[in-house]
């Protein structure tokens, strides 16, 4: 994972940089990131019931050859200068439909691989595998756009998917039972119910869903922040958006080290909080040093947020429910976020992108309160 989650952060850094560079348009940027999400919106439900019906690790192996695939597609298009705007529109669509059944897949293959026992600790080395790429891989695009340029990040994007193809080739998970006799829409009512009359479980489906919406859509506007506000080009939105997976890895690590953390649901809601704020100031600030601190600091919050969310979810259901749940947590953590991107992208259009910024964090911790409010069963989650 971490060798191809390093060539996924190069396209996405160059893919974000290419669309500035032809469009020029911050709502261009929300445009392309709404659409590399929305099926996840449409089709992650529907792919948490395959979750809960198929051996996982074969499934995996076919969609990370489509990602590869597409990989190579774009690399060639943008290479010998035919690649358009539409054209990077349909790849996105394609590769989000691709995400929308491997995400929930990943996530519930993860109990499979580790036990429950061993579940927080696991989630906590995912994401440090996840956030390690954030490092590595923005500052390997600031420097590689300038030497092998886009279409030469888009070729090792695909090249690294070789790696996850081979691991999953020699993985071996525990058994799964696949005995399911009930029709397909009746296993979706189910999980759809089972969701709706857990009020921990609906509640932590919520805040995620605010935190997609309102908070993380901040980083399709990066490149625009940084051309507005700094002035700068690729390599400074690559140390940028190192700074915020070093900050990610940092909430990686401190997660392993506090597997037997108490209270998650009280610590979980001060992270959220904290993240709203920092988000607001990242917003407001001018200059490049603080940015860098704040961006860190965003880093860390966001990545402590989730994990506690996935695992308090993953802790709450059964084997039968898990890739049901899983995916209602894919759906909220990615399938919202592309009408976050495309709303960020319409304000920013009209407001400006610092105000944009800082207007999400101020809407999260407002939610947040409100949703900890009406739901204070949520500080008693361990």
């Amino acid at each position: 994972m971490l060798i191809s989650l390093i060539g996924t952060w190069l396209q996405q850094v160059a893919l974000s940089w290419l669309v500035f560079r032809l469009t020029g348009s911050s709502l261009l940027l929300g445009l392309v990131g709404f659409f590399s999400t929305i099926p996840v919106f449409l089709f992650s439900l529907f792919a948490g019931v395959v979750a809960d019906r198929v051996q996982k690790r074969q499934v995996l192996i076919v969609t990370q050859t489509l990602f590869m695939i597409s990989a190579f597609v774009l690399a060639i298009l943008t290479q010998f200068k035919m690649i358009t705007t539409n054209q990077i529109i349909l790849i996105a669509i394609i590769n989000g439909t691709i995400l929308a059944f491997d995400g929930p897949l990943r996530q519930s293959m993860v109990v499979e691989v580790v036990g429950r026992d061993n579940l927080f600790n696991a989630i906590a080395l995912n994401s440090a595998a996840f956030n390690a790429a954030r490092i590595i891989g923005p500052a390997m695009a600031g420097i590689l756009i300038a030497t092998i340029g886009m279409s030469g990040c888009f070729y090792l994007n695909g090249i690294s998917f070789l790696a996850v193809i081979i691991a999953l080739g020699l993985m071996h998970t525990r058994s799964n039972n696949l005995k399911n006799k009930n029709k397909f829409w009746q296993d979706l009512s189910n999980g759809l119910l089972f969701i709706k009359d857990n009020k921990a479980i609906r509640a932590l489906v919520i805040m995620m869903g605010v935190l997609s919406l309102f908070g993380i859509s901040y980083i399709i506007l990066l490149p625009v922040f940084v051309s507005e506000v700094f002035k700068k080009g690729a390599q400074t939105l690559g140390y940028l958006m190192s700074s915020m997976g070093l900050g990610a890895l940092a909430a990686s690590l401190s997660l392993a080290r506090f597997s037997d953390l108490r209270f998650r649901g009280r610590f979980l809601v001060i992270t959220l909080l904290g993240f709203s704020v920092i988000l607001i100031l990242f917003g407001m600030t001018k200059n490049y040093i603080l940015s860098l601190f704040y961006i860190f600091l965003m880093g860390y919050f966001s990545v402590t947020c989730m994990a506690i969310i996935n695992t308090l979810l993953q802790t709450s259901v059964s084997d039968e429910f898990r890739g049901r749940v899983m995916s209602a947590f894919m759906f909220t953590f990615l399938g919202l976020t592309p009408f976050g991107n495309l709303l960020s992208g319409w304000l920013a259009h009209i407001i400006g992108t610092p105000l944009t910024i800082s207007l999400g964090g101020i809407i999260c911790a407002i939610s947040i309160l409100i949703i900890t409010f009406l739901n204070p069963s949520v500080f008693k989650l361990t």
